[in-house]
């Protein structure tokens, strides 16, 4: 049985995780792409695509969490140091997330949906060819915006730093029987 909640554990965690990294990543520059070209939809896609990878997996990753306790608990490991400082650093990353990466995140996507795509048909809004809408972002608004993504491409930096160490504590773990 522990060997089949480990699995469940460790796929969950690759599954979820993984995809996470890696998108929260590749956003900030996406969202500069998106807002540098506020007519682009493509760009914007995908700022939207990878915000949308990022809340669900993330979501996702309470199955690794879950089935995490399972596997300590079956191999009764639960009051080990190294698990401990497991656990805090994957609550210190998942508190990052909620509380600096997706807000970040949801702000930027709600200034890319500001800045807007031009109409299909601008002279129809009695606009030049190739003009944004009104509502559109002034230049101020777009250059706090772009520093914003730069503050949040750091916090992503240190989310995925939390990762590489309970990974590191979770393959190294002080006092393992494995011989590693």
């Amino acid at each position: 049985m522990t060997k089949l909640l480990l699995s469940v554990h460790v796929l969950a965690a690759i599954v979820s995780i993984g995809p996470v990294a890696v998108a929260a990543s590749m956003f900030p520059p996406a969202a500069r792409a998106a807002l540098a070209a506020p007519g682009d939809g493509q760009a914007a896609g995908i700022a939207r695509v990878l915000y949308r990878i990022c809340g669900v997996y993330s979501a996702l990753g309470l199955v690794a969490v879950v089935f995490g306790f399972f596997t300590a608990q079956s191999l009764g490991v639960l009051g080990q140091g190294w698990l401990i400082a497991a656990i805090a650093l994957t609550g210190l990353a998942a508190l990052v997330l909620a509380l600096a990466v997706l807000p970040t995140q949801r702000d930027l996507i709600d200034e890319i949906t500001a800045a807007g795509a031009p109409t299909a048909d601008p002279a129809a809004e009695g606009r030049p060819a190739g003009t944004l809408p009104a509502g559109t972002l002034p230049a101020g608004a777009v250059s706090v915006a772009l520093a914003r993504s730069r503050r949040l491409a750091m916090s992503v930096g240190v989310f995925n730093l939390l990762w590489v160490a309970v990974t590191v504590l979770m393959i190294v773990r002080p006092g393992s029987t494995t011989g590693a």
